[in-house]
């Protein structure tokens, strides 16, 4: 399997292998950009059964011949998932992807060291340039990167105009990038229960278990990104080529159980998709979930991205970006 750093709880990975037989070898990747290449680079012969692509590049995926089409008669369980997630406009027909798990982009920040309340993402780069510059973690994705830009300035973070995109760059290489320490997808793992940085870009389930690991929890504060921030959805999708199709089908239909679904979303702190879970999740006790669960009026600030025109502008900023904050 190829997928997010750490998105399975390891007691289903488990049963799974002791129910079924398979085992699960996981390699991780840090952006959809990262997971595309390496498919294109195999060919087909990376050896990789299940891939977990989110939603926006799925039709790149399926036009370039990277996924192979799942076959919904082996996987009964997709009964399971409530069907607001399922018919997304990237997979109307759920031919190649049902969804694994969906969450948005926020911040997180140690109260201890930044003593002023922050809401927005124009508090972030405010912070990010004054009191916790030199201790500032970013995303290590393109479109999170220019996504502060655009969510800050109010415009659609899918604009494909050249002022926007050129402004984006401006702000993000010069004013943002030199204040940088670190580019982090996964800072819940050790950046925030090591207090390696005070401000930090983070998806909400990763600073969901950052703070859980923390020693000091009650210093560090999640704040949903505003006034608009990402709404992504990562999927379960079948690589082209996969050696295993049978065991992939199978693994997948495994983990769409209600019991493992609960499982998943206590150990990765993300929406799973499926019906009812919420109140499980809720009767089950379970930590910390207004990280987990949005209100409608949340998720109305939130937009999915979009791979378009403008996405080869993304990567070259990101990666001037990189170069300027030297991280």
């Amino acid at each position: 399997m190829y997928s997010w750093g750490d998105y399975d709880a390891p007691e289903v990975l488990e049963a799974f292998t002791k129910a079924k037989g398979p085992a699960i070898t996981t390699d991780s990747f840090n952006s959809n950009e990262e997971l595309i290449s390496k498919l294109v680079a195999s060919k087909g012969t990376g050896g990789y059964d299940i891939v977990v692509p989110t939603g926006a590049f799925i039709p790149q995926m399926v036009q370039n011949g990277l996924l192979a089409p799942i076959n919904k008669a082996l996987v009964p369980n997709l009964q399971h998932m409530d069907p607001a997630f399922l018919g997304q406009a990237w997979d109307p027909a759920n031919n190649y992807s049902i969804c694994k798990a969906w969450g948005t982009t926020g911040f997180v920040y140690d109260k201890t060291k930044i003593t002023r309340e922050l809401k927005t993402w124009t508090d972030f780069v405010d912070a990010a340039t004054k009191e916790a510059s030199g201790k500032v973690s970013l995303l290590d994705d393109p479109a999170e990167l220019t996504g502060i830009y655009y969510w800050s300035h109010g415009i659609d973070w899918n604009t494909t105009d050249a002022k926007n995109i050129d402004a984006a760059e401006k702000f993000v290489v010069e004013t943002l990038a030199p204040h940088v320490s670190a580019f982090d997808s996964y800072p819940g793992g050790q950046a925030i229960p090591q207090s390696s940085h005070w401000l930090m870009q983070v998806w909400n389930g990763d600073a969901r278990i950052g703070i859980q690991n923390s020693k000091q929890p009650e210093k560090w504060k999640w704040v949903l990104g505003s006034p608009t921030t990402e709404l992504w959805m990562d999927n379960w999708a079948i690589a082209a080529g996969a050696p295993h199709p049978e065991a992939a089908h199978a693994f997948i239909d495994y983990v769409l159980t209600p019991e493992n679904q609960l499982k998943n979303v206590d150990y990765i702190g993300y929406h799973t998709g499926a019906k009812d879970i919420q109140p499980a999740a809720e009767k089950a006790g379970l930590e910390m979930l207004d990280m987990v669960f949005f209100t409608p009026e949340q998720i109305a600030t939130m937009k999915t991205g979009e791979v378009n025109e403008a996405q080869q502008r993304t990567v070259d900023i990101w990666n001037k970006a990189k170069a300027a904050a030297g991280a």
